[in-house]
C-alpha cells in the first residue's frame, strides 16, 4: 500500500465516529513519495455525492480541513489515488479493512469496503432513561397475585407456577391451545419493592393490550387491557406506584400487524365489529392488505394469526398516533414514558417518525427505542437503508450486537482483539447519544437464557453481567435472569420467575453490581476507551468523564481459566503509572485510575 490511514486513530481523523450536523471533519492521509495525488470520494443513499482533493503539507501527508457534510444522512467514504509504479501513473482506491479501522487498497472498485460517517441532529435522550437500569417483564410469567381472572376459552393454565412451559400444536406447527399461569398486573405492583431494591429504575412491560395470546404480540384491542392482567385501573394504580419509587414504564408497541382474532380484523366473530376479514364494508378494511378477499392476505411472516397492516393508511395512522384519543396518547396520558417498537425494521420510516413526533408533543421526556438485531446505524431491510438514529426516529435500539460480541468472546469463538474491533466499529458508527441509549441486553424472550448460553458455567455468567452494567449505555435485565433461572429456546425462556427459589449467590451479585452502577458517576454518563490488549484472552475498556482519565476505571475481563497477566506498557497514558497485574482465572478486575493517575 502506498498510502496510511486509520479512522479510529485522531491524527488520521478527528473527531472520532458520528458527527453532529454542522461539526466540521479533519482528515489526515500519510503517504509513500509515490504517491501524486490524493481526493476523498463521498456517497449517501447508494449515489455518488462529491470528490474532493485533499491537500498535500509537509511530510508526505495530504489533509482536508474543516470539511463539513450539509445535511444529516448516512455517508460513506473512500480514497482515490494517482500513484507511480513502474514508471507509469496508475489510479488506486482505498477503502476500510474489514476487520479494524486501517485502510487498504482494493483492485476492484466493486469490492471496496467504504468508511461510514453518521451524521445526526438532535438526538437527545432523557437523563431518566440513559442513567437508569431497565427491567423486562414478561407479564404473564412475572408474578400472580389473587385468582386467575377471566381465562381464554379453549386454553389451558399450568397446575404449579413451577410448571415447565409447552405449546400444544397442530400438524402445521400452529398453537391451538394458549397456556398460561396468571401473572398479572397486581403481581408487578406486588413486588415493585423488590425492583426498586434489585437498582431498577426503568420496567419495560412485553405487551399488556388484550388478546388471545400469553405473548400478546397479536393484538385484539390496542385500547384494552388485557382482562387476564387486569384492568385500567389496575394499570393507573402501577403507574401511580411506579412514580412514588422513581420507576418510568415503556410499553411494546406492536404496530406492524394485528391479530386476526381482534376488534380489527375479527375472523372468528369474537368482538361485536364489522371487522376487516368480515366484510369489504368494515372501517378496517384500508388497515389489511388482502389478495383475495378474505382468506388470502398479507401476514407476517407467513403466520396466518398475524395479519399485517398498511401503516400509511391515512386512518390508521390517525388511530395509533394522531386522533386525540390515539393509541399512543391514551397510555402515555397515564404516565407511560416511551414505547419499544416491535419488529422495527417493518415500519415505514415516515411511521416512526410520525410517531416520535407525537410522543415529544406528549412528553418531551419520553424516549423510542426499536428492536433491532443487527447494527442499526446503517442496517439495509426490504433495500431500503433505515436511518433510524439520525435524531427524528429512534432515542436507541434493543442490543443484540453487544450481546453477540460479548458471549461470543467469553465462549471463545473469537478473541479480544476481534471483540475490540467490533465495539469499536459500533462505537463509530452509532452517534454518541445513541451509543449512550443503547439497551444492553444478555437475554430477552426471543433468545436463550443466558446463563444457558454460557453452558451454565457461573463464573462466566457473572463476567457478563458484570461487563453489562458497566459498559456504556442502558443495562437490560431480562426478568428471572437475576434469579439464576435456566431456559433454552421460546418457550423455555419464558419460565415463571422461581420466587423464593433464587440462585442467592446469583441474586446478591445483580443487587451489588447495579448498586456499584447506580452510585457511580462514572458509569452512568462516562464515555469509553477501548484497549487493544497483548493478551486475547483478557478484554478491556476505560470508562471516564474528562480527558486524561479523570474519574476513570479501568475494567478488565479475563475468561481464560487460567491466570492472565497484563503489561501496562501496551496501553496509552497507562504505562508506568499502572503496575503489571495478574488477573485470576474467569475474574473480573476493576481499577480506580484517580488513585494511581
Amino acid at each position: 500500500m502506498s498510502i496510511t490511514y486509520n479512522s479510529w486513530v485522531e491524527s488520521f481523523k478527528k473527531p472520532f465516529g458520528a458527527l453532529e450536523l454542522g461539526e466540521k471533519l479533519n482528515l489526515n492521509v500519510t503517504a509513500r513519495d509515490n504517491v501524486k495525488d490524493v481526493w476523498l470520494i463521498v456517497e449517501a443513499d447508494e449515489k455518488y455525492i462529491e470528490e474532493i482533493p485533499m491537500k498535500k503539507i509537509q511530510n508526505n501527508i495530504f489533509n482536508l480541513a474543516e470539511y463539513y457534510l450539509a445535511e444529516k444522512n448516512i455517508y460513506f467514504y473512500y480514497f482515490k489515488t494517482q500513484e507511480e509504479i513502474n514508471g507509469n501513473i496508475e489510479t488506486r482506491y482505498y477503502g476500510k479493512n474489514h476487520e479494524n479501522g486501517e485502510c487498504r487498497v482494493y483492485l476492484n472498485l466493486n469490492d471496496i469496503n467504504k468508511y461510514q460517517i453518521t451524521v445526526s441532529k438532535g438526538i437527545k435522550s432523557p437523563k431518566w432513561f440513559k442513567e437508569g437500569v431497565l427491567y423486562h417483564i414478561f407479564v404473564d410469567r412475572f408474578n400472580k397475585v389473587g385468582k386467575i381472572n377471566n381465562p381464554k376459552k379453549n386454553s389451558f393454565i399450568y397446575a404449579n407456577w413451577e410448571d415447565t412451559p409447552m405449546y400444544i400444536k397442530n400438524n402445521d406447527n400452529e398453537v391451538v391451545r394458549w397456556d398460561f399461569y396468571g401473572g398479572n398486573l397486581k403481581g408487578v405492583i406486588n413486588k415493585l419493592s423488590y425492583l426498586k431494591n434489585l437498582g431498577i429504575s426503568i420496567i419495560y412491560l412485553s405487551p399488556i393490550f388484550e388478546s388471545q395470546s400469553n405473548h400478546k404480540y397479536d393484538t385484539g384491542d390496542y385500547k384494552k387491557i388485557d382482562s387476564m392482567f387486569g384492568d385500567e385501573e389496575t394499570f393507573k394504580k402501577l403507574i401511580e406506584e411506579c412514580s412514588k419509587k422513581g420507576i418510568n414504564i415503556i410499553l411494546d408497541g406492536v404496530f406492524s400487524h394485528t391479530g386476526d382474532d381482534s376488534i380489527y380484523f375479527n375472523k372468528y366473530g369474537n368482538y361485536d365489529s364489522l371487522g376487516a376479514y368480515q366484510s369489504l364494508e368494515s372501517p378496517y378494511i384500508q388497515w389489511y392488505k388482502f389478495k383475495n378477499h378474505p382468506e388470502k392476505y398479507d401476514c407476517w411472516w407467513g403466520v396466518k394469526s398475524l395479519p399485517n397492516v398498511n401503516e400509511m393508511e391515512k386512518s390508521y395512522i390517525d388511530y395509533i398516533i394522531k386522533d386525540k384519543d390515539s393509541v399512543i396518547k391514551k397510555w402515555m396520558n397515564y404516565g407511560v414514558k416511551g414505547w419499544r417498537l416491535d419488529v422495527v425494521d417493518e415500519l415505514p420510516t415516515e411511521f416512526i417518525e410520525e410517531l416520535k413526533s407525537e410522543t415529544l408533543k406528549i412528553d418531551e421526556e419520553s424516549i423510542l427505542i426499536g428492536e433491532v438485531w443487527e447494527d442499526a446505524s446503517n442496517k439495509v431491510s426490504y433495500e431500503e437503508r433505515r436511518k433510524y438514529l439520525l435524531g427524528n426516529q429512534l432515542n436507541g435500539v434493543t442490543g443484540y450486537v453487544f450481546k453477540n460480541i460479548l458471549i461470543d468472546f467469553l465462549t471463545h469463538k473469537i478473541d479480544s482483539i476481534d471483540a475490540y474491533n467490533k465495539f469499536m466499529t459500533v462505537k463509530e458508527n452509532y452517534p454518541k447519544e445513541a451509543f449512550k441509549s443503547n439497551l444492553n441486553l444478555i437475554g430477552t424472550h426471543d433468545t436463550r437464557r443466558i446463563i444457558t448460553e454460557l453452558n451454565e458455567d457461573k463464573e462466566l455468567f457473572k463476567l457478563a453481567v458484570a461487563t453489562q452494567m458497566t459498559f456504556e449505555g442502558v443495562p437490560y435485565i431480562y426478568y428471572g435472569d437475576e434469579a439464576g433461572l435456566l431456559g433454552e429456546k421460546d418457550p423455555d425462556n419464558r419460565r415463571t420467575y422461581p420466587w423464593k427459589n433464587e440462585d442467592k449467590d446469583i441474586l446478591n451479585f445483580y443487587k451489588d453490581i447495579t448498586k456499584y452502577r447506580n452510585t457511580n458517576k462514572t458509569l452512568i454518563k462516562g464515555d469509553t476507551k477501548f484497549l487493544k490488549l497483548e493478551n486475547t484472552n483478557v478484554f478491556g475498556y476505560i470508562r471516564y468523564i474528562e480527558s486524561e482519565y479523570k474519574d476513570g476505571i479501568l475494567i478488565l475481563i479475563n475468561r481464560s481459566e487460567s491466570e492472565e497477566y497484563i503489561e501496562f506498557d501496551t496501553i496509552e497514558n497507562l504505562c508506568n503509572k499502572v503496575k503489571n497485574l495478574k488477573l485470576k482465572p474467569k475474574s473480573f478486575e476493576v481499577i480506580n485510575l484517580d488513585k494511581i493517575l
